[in-house]
């Protein structure tokens, strides 16, 4: 440990602005997340090997303005963190330094039409006081435990997202940001200003406030339906964006993703499997739908539960129940968007050596998928960028822990709000060793 990280917490605990803790199994549990679901970060940034020297959780948002100020004194790295179920290893403390755990900040405020809360509040919890208040959170991500804080720094979409686009698409209102200037002070940015601190993993500002929309509460239901074709499902999951209302999440599996998943009804596994969070008074709608598909209704589950646990089974988490399912297997996924996903799979599967599966979602712009796949090595898996873009793709890698949105405006406003750059050390440059493209219709 750094003499100068040691000096630094102890004028934290001086200073009563953070508990403070040196012991070795928390400092290695908290400075990991879930990037083991890569098998290429599973080998680069492993449990264990980037450690920091110390965790500090602070109390309010002025402690997380003091402790701020103190590292930038005595030079201390600090890096962000919430509940630590991001994927990428955007948390990781390259440098050491201070891990600053932000689960204590979690005051939740209900406004008329938007929600305030700390950053370590978790969506699940905002979401229960929402919907006791009467109101639904515009979006939140497939791990409803995530906080709202990591959510909006590191996350960009989720149940939701149909209507609500990303968290760059409006879904944020203003943010209270704690920069790494000496100043020890807190700001409030709102409309373009967010701008640089929205999926930018905490380097140019500490989110510790964060607000956002916020609608009626609606009544939702959690429908499965399954078809015997890949043509069935395609077509089933394209007719849902023509639901009105417009429902919450779709996702759809082929019969090899199937059988690990979670569900809490029986689900064939020769089937491909389609579900849907949607809008009660659109059951009808949905009937139709499947039907003319070709698909056959399987449940209508009215307990908002039933809603979280399709939530969960959306985006990147059947690529983990798969891996988790398999484990003498290595799989890895890369997440992208386009047309060609519905109309033409054999050749999305032909960008890899097969097996390949793929998990499909609505998006608010169209059709995505988590293409699946066996690895072998990191040069086969980011050869398959540039073919699937060849036939129309946007791609988005979940390998890599880099910056990838507006990467100069970031790096601009973090010579302002981070002059010495000790937040979250190792993610913002502007030439990345490794492919960090995102063209898959996000905000940037």
């Amino acid at each position: 440990m750094s003499t100068a990280t040691e000096k630094a917490c102890a004028e934290i605990t001086r200073l009563g602005a953070g508990s403070v803790t040196f012991d070795e199994a928390q400092r290695t549990k908290a400075s990991s997340d879930w990037s083991r679901m890569s098998p290429i970060l599973a080998e680069k940034v492993p449990a264990g090997r980037y450690v920091a020297d110390a965790v500090v959780r602070p109390a309010t948002t002025a402690d997380v303005a003091t402790v701020l100020r103190v590292a930038y004194e005595h030079d201390v790295p600090v890096t962000p963190r919430g509940a630590g179920t991001g994927n990428y290893g955007q948390a990781t403390p390259f440098e050491g330094g201070i891990l600053l755990d932000l689960r204590a900040l979690t005051d939740v405020r209900i406004g008329a039409d938007t929600v305030t809360a700390g950053a370590g509040a978790r969506l699940s919890a905002i979401d229960k006081e929402l919907r006791a208040a009467g109101r639904d959170i515009w979006m939140y991500p497939s791990t409803k435990t995530s906080t709202i804080g990591g959510f909006v720094g590191g996350g960009s979409a989720g149940t939701g997202s149909i209507e609500h686009l990303t968290t760059s698409d409006g879904y944020v209102v203003s943010a209270t940001v704690a920069p790494m200037d000496g100043s020890g002070e807190l700001f409030t940015v709102s409309g373009a200003d967010l701008v640089p601190f929205i999926h930018t993993y905490g380097v140019t500002g500490v989110l510790v406030e964060v607000e956002v929309r916020t609608d009626p509460a609606r009544d939702w239901t959690a429908v499965y339906a399954a078809f015997d074709s890949y043509a069935g499902l395609a077509a089933g999951l394209r007719a849902m964006g023509g639901l009105d209302p417009l429902p919450r999440l779709v996702s759809g599996d082929e019969p090899a993703l199937v059988p690990t998943l979670p569900a809490s009804v029986d689900l064939d596994p020769r089937s491909y499997s389609l579900r849907v969070i949607a809008v009660s008074s659109t059951l009808e709608q949905v009937r139709d739908a499947v039907a003319g598909a070709g698909g056959a209704m399987v449940a209508e589950l009215d307990d908002y539960v039933e809603t979280d646990r399709l939530s969960g089974m959306s985006y990147n988490h059947p690529v983990y129940f798969l891996q988790r399912g398999h484990p003498d297997q290595t799989w890895f996924h890369m997440e992208t968007a386009g047309e060609v996903i519905l109309d033409d799979p054999d050749a999305v599967r032909a960008v890899y050596e097969g097996p390949v599966h793929l998990h499909l979602e609505l998006f608010a712009r169209g059709p995505g998928a988590m293409v699946v796949a066996e690895y072998r090595s990191e040069q086969e898996m980011l050869a398959g960028i540039g073919k699937m873009e060849a036939i129309g793709m946007g791609v988005h890698s979940p390998h890599q822990w880099y910056v990838d949105r507006n990467v100069a405006l970031a790096i601009e406003t973090a010579r302002r709000t981070d002059p010495k750059g000790l937040l979250n050390p190792g993610k913002l440059t502007t030439s990345p060793p490794v492919d960090s493209r995102v063209n898959i219709g996000v905000a940037r």
